[in-house]
């Protein structure tokens, strides 16, 4: 007698697990990592004018902090043309550019420090803390765009 065959079932195939595909990541973010490298050194010229004018000269805060943001934008053009950017663009056509952005932080940097200090009236650092925020994200996004 003949004994019936076992069936065998195949091996159920579940579908593999795809893994989420790896981000991809963005051109901008290590370029806004140097930008704000550079920008950090700028700032801290801007911030070493600014307390040594207040403190040492009694200039207004407002004032010093506006010589010491022209001091730091044009350190700022200097690492940002080279580092940041690596620009081929001639310094007659970005530099400009470059004054005319940076001219626009820091009427932006006066305006936010004359009104946290007029508004909140924290010390002059704190002020120069949130107007310096304000400016580095728009700076950025205006210079990776027009200047360089």
């Amino acid at each position: 007698m003949r004994q019936p065959a076992c069936r065998v079932f195949p091996p159920v195939r579940r579908p593999m697990p795809t893994p989420e595909p790896a981000p991809i990541p963005s051109p901008m973010a290590p370029q806004f990592l140097r930008y704000a490298g550079a920008g950090a050194i700028g700032t801290a010229l801007h911030y070493a004018l600014l307390i040594c004018l207040v403190q040492l000269v009694r200039l207004d805060a407002v004032v010093a902090s506006t010589l010491g943001a022209i001091a730091g934008a044009l350190t700022n053009y200097a690492l940002n043309h080279r580092y940041t950017f690596d620009s081929a663009r001639a310094h007659r056509h970005a530099l400009p550019r470059f004054a005319l952005i940076a001219a626009g932080g820091i009427a932006l940097n006066a305006l936010v420090m004359a009104a946290v200090l007029a508004v909140a009236g924290p010390h002059y650092l704190v002020a120069q803390v949130i107007a310096t925020g304000a400016v580095l994200a728009l700076g950025y996004l205006a210079n990776r765009a027009w200047t360089f």
